[in-house]
């Protein structure tokens, strides 16, 4: 008897998100239980350092497993599990995505309903449960894309002129037929793949989708969108729209796209205005990024100013014992350097670190008000009032300390200044799962209240005493709940309110995907509670707060000194100097290092926080950690006798991030001095 056909091809391709990837594996298995046919699951891992491969080696043995040596992109790595793919369907699922028990099952019934139906999209929620926008799109057209690069359609997202991007003029509850597929869940018939081709590979990462759907449409075949069944995607379209790299990615795409599919004459057009706008929004990035960091010290430095102009008109009023003004470069220069001085101690010392310590601050503006009395001693000319300079280090302290409590009280509606408020948290699951989260989040250092748990089902009520038998002799009465059994989940919405809870754990192994979506997309959104989500027998406690932030988690993890606030400082502050003395060296340094452009090219890279001299290579490390030129590997590697494996490159550098120090990088550049011009 021949071997049944295989109903589904799952292809997932994955880059250093182990978190996500094990929690989209485990909601595939379920789905592929309840689809009742064959399914295959491709995984193509681009080069991951965070153990991805591993896992899904060790966890997911039904896996067909692609693990890539280098990072070829979306478009590659999706095609090479294309061309092994058997399925009559294939779907292109992004690793952080949950789908529930039922999606493969509707959306097979849904392309066998619909014979035409080339490809299928469905209803994407974030990590709160609402809903994305994305989960539909119109063919960016010159006008379309026009309206989105410009903000018409984030303006008037309803508007069928200008809402065509995401199709806001279409209700998300109905299905509808559209022109573009999201790249996260995008499920095509295999017929019409062998028609009208592959993915793309000229486009790296953002278009794809785009590019594949327009050709599905070209070739005959319709694409849907359908909202009977629901997945979470922690991580939106716009995660990472404020990324000057995002923006050049995603609208560089659009150019490719525009010069394949639209008239050559108006594609010259098109790609002028793309480039323009690459150029205005990689600008407007890179400002509201420069705004958002500097605010705080700008808003600190007002603070300082003003109180300063108070204090020396009162000063100048009541006790100057020569009667008069001070010179106006006392409030034009002298007051700028002291602000400067005073903040730039204040951020060396970690007053602008997370959590805020009022120690840190204090410390740093008592630093900075001694260098600023010391310094003025040897300059005659700018020697004004050392009363001056002592009342203003108070106000600073004073004026840094309200503002931050101010803050606070607005934001939090509480007068501290702790900005990390301690989370109330519910559990919802067993009695087993919750002691599992707890220990989670105990290991992990969370700093959380945990309120109890939520029983997923209904459970008897216990007698308060004990009751007869059938006989008349007693029957021991059954245990009373535990005390922190706060209710059950169909009192979910009581239960958030009463206890006032910021946020909620599901526990995947006691209840279903499904239950889990439906509870995220159904609870009201005020008062706000954020959701996450622990996968069974998982180490990771998954979520994000929304599709304009990337997905976080909680895990039991070695505390990494490198990653720690005021290491971070330290290492920036160190590439800063180095990078520095680097070039001034350079005439002299360039005839030691083995690729002499490439060395002066990553002292600018460093100075400007696109590099860092020595980090994390081969082990995972922060989306935010700027990309290293050397290994702290490098330096074993050069000593040995053989070549160093992965794995031991791996372990050396968590050991260097785990017992780090400013000093173990000047030590390391200084062995690998040749390999400074290292490039990508």
């Amino acid at each position: 008897m021949p071997p049944e056909e295989v109903a589904l091809s799952v292809i997932i391709v994955n880059y250093n998100v182990c978190y996500f990837l094990e929690q989209a594996l485990l909601s595939v298995r379920r789905a592929g239980e309840k689809l009742g046919r064959p399914l295959e699951v491709f995984v193509v891992d681009n080069n991951s350092v965070d153990g991805s491969v591993a896992m899904v080696r060790a966890r997911f043995p039904e896996v067909m497993l692609i693990a890539n040596h280098d990072n070829p992109g979306f478009s590659k790595a999706n095609n090479q599990a294309l061309r092994l793919a058997k399925g009559r369907y294939v779907l292109l699922l992004n690793p952080d995505t949950v789908v529930e028990e039922d999606t493969f099952r509707l959306c097979c019934e849904f392309m066998n309903a619909h014979p035409r139906c080339g490809g299928l999209g469905v209803k994407m929620l974030d990590g709160q449960g609402r809903f994305l926008p994305e989960s539909k799109r119109g063919l960016p057209t010159p006008a379309v894309a026009f309206y989105k690069i410009f903000g018409l359609a984030r303006l008037f997202p309803r508007s069928r002129r200008f809402g065509r991007y995401h199709l806001g003029f279409l209700s998300p509850d109905e299905t509808h037929e559209i022109e573009v597929l999201s790249g996260a869940f995008m499920l095509m018939r295999s017929a019409a793949l062998r028609e009208v081709g592959l993915l793309d590979e000229d486009y790296f990462m953002y278009g794809e989708d785009i590019d594949l759907s327009y050709r599905l449409t070209q070739g005959g075949w319709q694409n849907f969108y359908y909202p009977g069944t629901r997945i979470i995607h922690y991580k939106g379209e716009s995660t990472k729209r404020t990324s000057v790299n995002y923006v050049f990615v995603f609208y560089r795409a659009m150019v490719i796209f525009a010069r394949k599919h639209f008239a050559p004459q108006r594609a010259g057009t098109f790609s002028v205005l793309i480039n323009a706008a690459i150029w205005l929004r990689a600008g407007a990035a890179v400002a509201q990024r420069l705004l958002l960091r500097a605010a705080p010290v700008l808003l600190d430095a007002g603070l300082i100013y003003a109180g300063m102009y108070v204090l020396k008109t009162y000063w100048e009023h009541n006790h100057k014992y020569v009667r008069g003004p001070y010179p106006e470069k006392y409030m034009l220069v002298a007051v700028p350097v002291y602000i400067a001085v005073w903040l730039g101690s204040a951020f060396l010392s970690g007053a602008y670190d997370r959590p805020l310590r009022a120690g840190r601050l204090v410390r740093g503006i008592v630093v900075g008000t001694l260098l600023i009395s010391a310094f003025s001693n040897f300059l005659d000319a700018w020697r004004f009032s050392k009363a001056l300079i002592l009342l203003g280090g108070a106000w600073a302290v004073a004026a840094l300390l309200l503002r931050r409590a101010a803050g606070n009280f607005l934001r939090y509606r509480r007068f501290s200044l702790s900005e990390n408020q301690q989370k109330n948290v519910g559990i919802v699951g067993s009695a087993e799962e919750s002691r599992r989260v707890r220990q989670l989040l105990e290991q992990a250092a969370v700093p959380a209240r945990i309120i109890g748990y939520v029983a997923p089902d209904a459970a008897p009520a216990a007698p308060a005493e004990a009751a007869a038998g059938p006989t008349g002799t007693a029957v021991a009465a059954a245990p009373p709940p535990p005390d922190d059994l706060l209710g059950e989940v169909r009192q979910l919405e009581d239960i958030i309110r009463i206890y006032g809870l910021d946020e909620l754990v599901f526990c995947g192994r006691d209840l279903p995907a499904s239950q889990i979506i439906g509870l995220m997309a159904g609870l009201p959104q005020h008062p706000p509670v954020a959701f996450k989500i622990l996968p069974p027998g998982s180490q990771y406690i998954i979520g994000s707060s929304g599709k304009d932030s990337p997905g976080d988690y909680y895990a039991l993890d070695i505390t990494l000194n490198l990653f720690r606030p005021e290491q971070v400082r330290n290492k920036r502050l160190l590439d800063v100097l180095s990078s520095l003395l680097l070039l001034a060296l350079s005439p002299v340094l360039v005839w030691l290092v083995q690729r002499k452009a490439g060395f002066v090219r990553n002292c600018l890279r460093v100075l400007a926080g696109a590099r860092t001299w020595v980090g994390l290579r081969h082990a995972a490390a922060p989306q935010a950690a700027a990309r290293a030129i050397l290994s702290p590997a490098d330096t074993a590697a050069a000593a040995a006798s053989a070549p160093l494996d992965e794995a031991t490159r791996r372990r050396l550098e968590l050991l260097y991030a785990k017992d780090y120090h400013p000093a173990l990088d000047w030590r390391i550049m200084a062995r690998c001095l040749r390999q400074l011009g290292r490039e990508e």
